[in-house]
């Protein structure tokens, strides 16, 4: 999925995700959740990138 400035996705609950940039221009994020976000045991973070699966 190609996001552009402006775009807004929904990702929902249990879903794993990775965000990244194929360009030069590094990327910028602003992250709502709600309901609020449960704590920090909720994510994990994993070094690397995912081989895409879309």
């Amino acid at each position: 999925m190609a996001l552009a400035p402006g775009s807004c996705l929904t990702i929902p609950v249990g879903t794993r995700f990775q965000f990244r940039t194929r360009g030069t221009e590094p990327l910028s994020a602003v992250a709502v959740t709600m309901p609020p976000w449960p704590g920090d045991g909720e994510a994990v973070e994993v070094q690397g990138g995912w081989t895409p699966t879309l």
